[in-house]
């Protein structure tokens, strides 16, 4: 256990049973009252964003996760099934478990699990993944790299806007935190 004050960005903590990530951290000191600490943290399960208050005093888990290199295979109702890279070992989870990520899953691509005291809470994709445009509006006449966007689909059914000059069929890089299109693949 650790004090409220110690906690900084990047660090990760336990509070009332979740698991959160903190974003940002303000320390706080009145003229006449006391001072508080107020933090910006991730649930890093949901990937909820909320801000509490503490005193600086106040009592905080501080927790280590873990990062295990998995590999994607395949969904079976609402089960998604990784293996092991070393063991070959296959482990199944719950579509509970990886929250927003499920969108972003390609078949035999790297993922990482993410363990707290021996437990999988969750999966962490790379960055960026490229994903081949299933469907969109045809392309405009005149459409040029600069102006709007339009929706389209990837081939993992995860939505995403795209410039008027994408069709599908065409390869892009997805940014899978935000889920925003950063350029097209050639």
């Amino acid at each position: 256990m650790a004090t409220a004050q110690e906690a900084r960005k990047g660090t990760n903590v336990k509070i009332d049973g979740e698991y959160f990530t903190v974003v940002d951290f303000t320390h706080i000191k009145l003229g006449r009252g006391g001072a508080f600490v107020r933090l910006k943290i991730k649930n890093i399960q949901t990937e909820a964003v909320l801000e509490k208050t503490f005193n600086p005093d106040a009592k905080i888990e501080f927790i280590r996760i873990e990062e295990k290199p998995m590999q994607y295979i395949y969904r079976e109702g609402e089960l998604y099934y990784f293996m092991d890279q070393e063991t070959y070992e296959q482990i199944s989870l719950n579509e509970s478990i990886l929250s927003n990520s499920k969108k972003y899953l390609k078949d035999n691509e790297p993922v990482h699990f993410l363990i707290i005291e021996e437990k999988v809470i969750g999966i962490k994709l790379p960055t960026f993944c490229e994903f081949k445009i299933k469907e969109t509006e045809p392309q405009l006449k005149g459409a040029r790299i600069s102006g709007g966007l339009k929706p389209a689909v990837l081939e993992t059914g995860a939505p995403v806007q795209v410039p008027l000059f994408i069709e599908a069929g065409d390869i892009v890089r997805v940014d899978t935190r935000t889920g925003e299109y950063i350029e097209r693949v050639q």
